[in-house]
């Protein structure tokens, strides 16, 4: 079973489209960020976590030939703007795709991509079928059931969805506060990724500083950050963090 961070990159990824790297340096390969996107691959289905605007690049970056579910955390454009890009999975098995989202989300996707959900015609049908995101979910891996529990936080004025797999890793992108109650899910993990905008105070991400106090609590054997913007070059954050912690980069690949 495996993790893959497809997008480690902020709302408009690293470079800008204006080209802009900011402090990252361009000769950096770890330092290209699409959006954020993330995959579960099991022996028995792949599972994607969002669909970034980068969507269509990263499933050719990984020859992803088949996509089973989809989980949205939350409905802003950086992670559900990428949606067209699994007609062509549909098409592949003339089955629609279960998609996962929660209220404000379904409802934000249904009103803006209302050919996606409902046939229009036979040239057009529908290719996804619109889920509430349950707290659990299931899938296997071999003989052995997996577990992908849900649990929301805020995310500035908006809440979002974090996922925790297999009590192992938790990915949590988009957070400004994760509520005191839900500490106990997040403990003594083996992977921690975790949204880490910039240096400076943002009303709607952890910056540096939130990170790693979040981090010191959950004790992670291992924790990523992700969401990086331009502000944060990879080899200058790396010589900051301590040993367990690393940047993210797009293709990072966990083993489960």
């Amino acid at each position: 079973m495996k993790f893959i961070i497809l997008g480690c990159g902020s709302s408009m990824g690293v470079p800008r489209p204006d080209g802009f790297f900011g402090n990252c340096d361009p000769n950096n390969k770890k330092n290209y960020r699409t959006r954020c996107s993330a995959l579960l691959k099991t022996t028995n289905e792949n599972i994607l976590i969002d669909t970034s605007p980068d969507l269509r690049e990263q499933l050719l970056r990984h020859k992803i030939k088949k996509i089973n579910k989809v989980l949205f955390s939350h409905m802003h454009g950086d992670q559900t703007h990428g949606i067209n890009d699994l007609r062509s999975f549909y098409i592949n098995s003339r089955k629609q795709i279960d998609v996962y989202a929660d209220s404000d989300t379904s409802k934000y996707l249904k009103n803006s991509f209302s050919y996606i959900f409902k046939s229009y015609s036979k040239e057009y049908p529908a290719t996804l079928n619109l889920n509430k995101l349950p707290k659990n979910i299931y899938t296997r891996n071999k003989n052995k059931k997996i577990n992908i529990q849900s649990i929301k936080v805020e995310h500035g004025k908006v809440n979002s969805n974090c996922f925790i797999i297999d009590k192992k890793l938790a990915y949590i992108s988009d957070v400004s506060k994760i509520y005191e109650k839900d500490f106990k899910y997040f403990k003594n993990l083996k992977y921690l990724i975790i949204d880490c905008l910039w240096y400076n105070f943002h009303p709607s991400h952890f910056n540096l500083e939130n990170s790693l106090n979040i981090i010191k609590i959950f004790k992670p054997k291992k924790a990523i950050l992700t969401n990086l913007s331009p502000v944060l070059d990879y080899k200058v954050l790396k010589k900051l963090l301590p040993k367990n912690i690393i940047p993210a980069h797009d293709g990072l690949t966990l083993e489960l």
